[in-house]
């Protein structure tokens, strides 16, 4: 008996099946027995993993020839091999160490499988299991005609998806199932979606180009690309992966447990969603692609090639789709007594087929109780409380709080940031203290001197004033150039290299910005400098993406809010900002470690749990008297087509829960890094600071918004009408704005 009627989905293009199916299909059968896939043991005496009936009923070739409609033969057949490969793995994988939770045996072969992906043809150790030959094998095929950039990005996803089943491995070990935010960004790296991408470039002979694959516009089609991939997946296979087989990587069961949902509802929220990152990717590949071509001078060849690889990632959604309708590895029937979704059926018309129920897909979207913003901006909110707080930590306050209050006050009128006459209307006097910043730097940064927490509260003062400044000044005219050509200003006062020219600050942005860059690089290596303009350049980008939903009146994707509220917070920069003056003094800290699953994984989590509090906190003052919607609560409330009160409570138990899963790395991940890199004792040290840096970050700055004045409503009475909350025709689809960065 299924769990659930499968939902409407939304599938708006059709699939189509490549003519060389049959070849494939003899081929890969013959291709797995050679590598020993079929009546093979997971482990000496265990259990067969594949035999050919299993294999041939699963039909792999058919999946690719869906999802790879145009390639030629000796194409499908390579990428459909690579598939084999890759199921085979988890199913293996799944046998071998999983179901047995041998974690020692599952670290030593995925250490292996990393010896097969040589970069420049060095030699690799005989192959001893058939993951090992299939792999070995495969490489060999696939390199020639990729470049080495390819190859790179190839190998890491290669990685993520193999080293990241450790993680899967960890949570059925604890019978632990994730949290939302959680699980969608491991899902990206352990389902392979992203892998599944490169593939595309190699099957349709399209290479995205270098200067195009770093930016964040390419980023957004891979990550909604993979999100649809990977949510269509969970629900085609919640009861085969949750009933039988006991895993807990699946997002309609993290729905099912976070939002304490039946099933069909989780089923049908998980399928909102699905819809959401589709739409996400057409708006992305609609309006984006073309402005970063424009930016970036891309010419004819490479927007043809580009385009190229955007219709291949297409075709495999759609192909996708059409395959786990037909494959016996899912659920893709409907149960007796059911409504079945009715429509034409045969080879290649389940998309079109489920395209008819499109305008039903995504009540979030279509409904009639979603929020209408005429009546929610700039009106009386509605009372309410907050959720209370999961707070395991204790903050701490700098002894140099008072010298580093009056430090900021003189800092931040020499930069012309308090406006008593007027001129900007951003802050006057009183807007500034109300905001005491001097007090959020004293509790994150408890112990640094006072030369730390100056530097720390200058950041975090003109972060907050540019926040502000961006919607009052560019807001006020809806001038959405002006706000480009300010933040193409603003990199000029970063400059690489010290006494290197900059231009003569024309507003207090500039001047702040030139002051808190000069107060913080005079000790750092260009490297290091680079790495934290990109840190602030990305900060801007992300004002100017939340500047352009914000004129045209356009509630986020959630995935996308989420995302982009680190940056648009400055979390990305406060936690980058401390890693660096962290690893300026102690041991040196390996490559790799940073970017590793363990420390992004406590980067995130803490800046997570510092943009909701946010959210909650400043509702009131961004909806009532500032006429914002950029607001998790209101995100939220529009997805689930909820009131405020529950709006509140999934805000504040998304908090809550990274809250938790931050508690679960630092204490059961990191050492876990530390055992698996070998790392040095003092560079362990040395990280332990920088996790407790992060803690002191979340209580800091929870505290800090519990404590200040600047969200409380008598304050806010006195701000003015905003002139944006007037009524305003809609302007257009809105985009993502931001620069071609990495």
């Amino acid at each position: 008996m299924q769990p659930f009627v499968l939902p409407d989905f939304y599938m708006p293009y059709p699939a189509r099946l490549n003519p060389h199916v049959q070849q494939a299909h003899r081929h890969t059968m013959a291709w797995a027995r050679q590598m020993g896939m079929l009546d093979s043991p997971a482990r000496p005496g265990g259990e067969i993993v594949w035999d050919e009936a299993e294999l041939t009923a699963h039909d792999y070739p058919a999946m690719c020839a869906y999802t790879h409609p145009d390639c030629d033969g000796d194409e499908l057949d390579l990428i459909t091999d690579w598939y084999v490969w890759v199921f085979f793995f988890d199913d293996h994988f799944l046998a071998a160490f999983k179901r047995t939770g041998d974690r020692t045996g599952a670290r030593a072969h995925l250490d292996r499988l990393a010896l097969f992906m040589p970069f420049h043809g060095e030699p690799t150790p005989p192959a001893v299991n058939p993951v090992e030959r299939g792999l070995a094998d495969l490489w060999q095929r696939t390199v020639p005609a990729m470049s080495e950039h390819w190859l790179r990005r190839f190998v890491r996803n290669t990685r993520d998806l193999l080293d990241e089943s450790m993680w899967e491995l960890a949570n059925i070990s604890q019978g632990r199932v994730s949290n939302p935010i959680e699980y969608l960004e491991m899902r990206r790296k352990v389902g392979g979606a992203p892998w599944s991408a490169n593939l595309v470039e190699h099957a349709v002979g399209a290479e995205v180009p270098v200067r195009l694959a770093a930016t964040r516009t390419l980023q957004i089609l891979s990550d909604s690309f993979s999100d649809g991939v990977h949510l269509r997946n969970d629900i085609f296979s919640y009861q085969r992966e949750v009933e039988k087989e006991g895993e807990l990587a699946n997002c309609i069961l993290v729905t099912e447990k976070f939002l304490g949902l039946p099933v069909q509802r989780a089923a049908e929220v998980t399928n909102d969603l699905l819809t959401s990152r589709l739409r996400q990717f057409e708006l992305t590949a609609v309006h984006d692609l073309p402005r970063i071509f424009d930016h970036l001078g891309i010419d004819d060849t490479e927007r043809a090639t580009t385009l190229r690889y955007v219709k291949g990632l297409i075709d495999w959604q759609s192909g996708g789709h059409a395959w786990h309708m037909k494959s016996s590895r899912y659920m893709n029937t409907a149960p007796p007594g059911t409504r079945s979704l009715g429509g034409p059926t045969g080879l290649g018309t389940s998309a079109a087929r489920l395209s008819t129920s499109a305008s039903r897909a995504n009540p979030a979207l279509h409904r009639k109780d979603a929020l209408d913003l005429s009546s929610l901006l700039g009106k009386p909110v509605e009372p309410h409380e907050q959720p209370s707080t999961y707070m395991p930590f204790a903050y701490r306050l700098s002894p140099h709080r008072e010298a580093s209050r009056k430090w900021l006050r003189r800092w931040t009128r020499e930069a012309g940031m308090v406006d008593s006459d007027g001129r900007y209307g951003v802050w006057d006097e009183r807007r500034f203290e109300d905001a005491d910043l001097s007090l959020c730097a004293a509790v994150i940064c408890p112990d640094a001197p006072v030369e730390e927490v100056n530097l720390a509260s200058a950041w975090l003062t003109w972060g907050t004033f540019g926040d502000d400044y961006f919607p009052t000044v560019f807001g006020h005219d809806r001038d959405l150039g002006a706000a480009i050509r300010q933040v193409e200003r603003l990199s000029a006062f970063m400059p690489l290299h010290l006494g290197q020219h900059t231009p003569a600050p024309k507003n207090p942005l500039e001047s702040g910005l030139d002051r808190a860059w000069s107060h913080s690089v005079a000790v750092m290596t260009t490297h290091t400098r680079a790495i934290l303009r990109g840190y602030v350049e990305d900060m801007l980008d992300s004002w100017l993406w939340e500047l352009d939903v914000f004129l045209h009146r356009r509630i986020p994707d959630p995935v996308d809010y989420v995302e982009m509220r680190r940056r648009t917070f400055g979390g990305d920069l406060t936690t980058g900002l401390s890693y660096l003056s962290l690893a300026a003094d102690g041991p040196p800290i390996p490559d790799g470690i940073y970017e590793s699953r363990p420390l992004q994984a406590l980067i995130n989590t803490s800046t997570d749990a510092v943009t909701l509090t946010n959210d909650i906190h400043s509702y009131r003052k961004e909806v009532e008297f500032e006429g914002e919607l950029l607001n998790g609560v209101i995100v939220v409330r529009q997805f689930l087509g909820c009131d405020l009160g529950e709006g509140m409570r999934v805000v504040g138990a998304l908090r809550d829960a990274r809250i938790r899963q931050f508690e679960h790395v630092r204490a059961t991940e990191l050492p876990v890094l530390y055992e698996d890199r070998r790392l040095d004792p003092a560079v362990c040290r040395q990280l332990d600071r920088y996790a407790q840096r992060l803690q002191d970050y979340i209580s800091g700055v929870i505290h800090w918004h519990e404590s200040v004045e600047r969200y409380r409503a008598p304050v806010n009475h006195r701000l003015p009408t905003p002139s944006w909350l007037t009524p305003v025709g809609r302007i257009g689809p809105a985009h993502h704005l931001a620069t071609p960065r990495a």
